[in-house]
């Protein structure tokens, strides 16, 4: 495993197991979701990206 880059809301690991190559989807999909798993039991969340959206009415008041 390593650190692959530091985004603007992560850090973006990579992980390169060795396995058969039929299954190598397989076992992506199996750590991805133990990941996500562990993050929850952990209390982890992941951040995402949030944007403010005001509406204006052609009068310019906020709606």
């Amino acid at each position: 495993m390593a650190v692959k880059e530091l985004g603007d809301n992560s850090v973006n690991f990579t992980v390169r197991p060795y396995v058969e190559v039929h299954d190598e989807l397989e076992v992506s999909y199996a750590i991805t979701e133990q990941v996500k798993l562990s993050f929850d039991q952990e209390g982890i969340s992941i951040p995402f990206p949030q944007r403010d959206v005001h509406l204006y009415q052609p009068n310019g008041k906020a709606a």
